[in-house]
């Protein structure tokens, strides 16, 4: 499983594909942050937070990741070397797991560098270090968590299909659904007493929370079963195959 973990990341890192990844990234945020006359500008904003970041980088995430993830077996199952891989000494559920850890890997390479981020709005804080860390430490917590999540939807998206845009447009399509989808429907109170419950079922809600900076034991739950559960849906899908 590492040897293929290794591989994995390797691609990525050996390709464009991991340091495109990284750049607009950073790009994108790095823009509305510091150069775009917006609400997310700091120095226009005139506070020393990083709301703005923790705002904008679920929906560029929403993008990148599922681009990050759609040849993961869509590629595969195209070239037929899925059948290869699956005759190799792993079972299904080590493919999966080195597929997703490697795509995990590059988000969190993608987010470590904001922390300069974090570091010149901490110097930028009047006195020095007027910054609520603790919030700003939960914002990071919740947007790995997020963007784990998204890497695993996309995974399953891409072992779905052998085509890497359909991969893609599903990606998107089921992440951006169970970021905000459940705000919606919950916005417009079709279960009464259930409301609450069906807001919850969202990304959002639990990604808000842990922004507040109380790392929720609940909240972290949720994350770790949305991801085993499109983990697990990945691996029957690659089950499928042999049926």
């Amino acid at each position: 499983m590492f040897a293929l973990l290794k591989k994995e990341i390797g691609l990525f890192l050996s390709s464009l594909t991991g340091y495109f990844v990284i750049t607009v990234f950073l790009l994108v945020n790095g823009l509305f942050l510091w150069v775009f006359a917006s609400d997310f500008n700091i120095l226009d904003y005139g506070y020393a937070s990083l709301d703005g970041l923790f705002m904008i980088a679920p929906f560029v995430f929403l993008f990148l990741i599922p681009a990050i993830t759609m040849r993961s077996f869509a590629d595969e199952n195209k070239s037929g070397t899925i059948e290869l891989l699956l005759t190799k000494p792993l079972t299904d559920l080590q493919i999966v797991l080195a597929k997703y850890f490697a795509g995990v890997v590059l988000v969190t390479f993608s987010v470590l560098p904001t922390l300069f981020y974090l570091y010149s709005v901490y110097h930028l804080g009047l006195p020095r270090g007027n910054i609520d860390m603790g919030g700003m430490w939960g914002s990071y917590i919740g947007l790995f968590f997020l963007g784990a999540s998204f890497v695993s939807i996309g995974i399953f998206s891409s072992s779905v299909t052998d085509n890497q845009i359909v991969a893609f447009i599903i990606a998107v399509f089921l992440s951006l659904f169970i970021y905000v989808g459940f705000d919606f429907i919950y916005s417009l109170s079709l279960f009464g007493p259930i409301d609450l419950f069906v807001q919850s079922l969202g990304i959002n809600a639990h990604y808000t929370s842990m922004s507040r900076g109380v790392i929720d034991t609940r909240d972290v739950l949720y994350f770790i079963s949305l991801i085993a559960i499109f983990v697990m849906l990945t691996k029957l899908s690659l089950e499928s195959r042999k049926w």
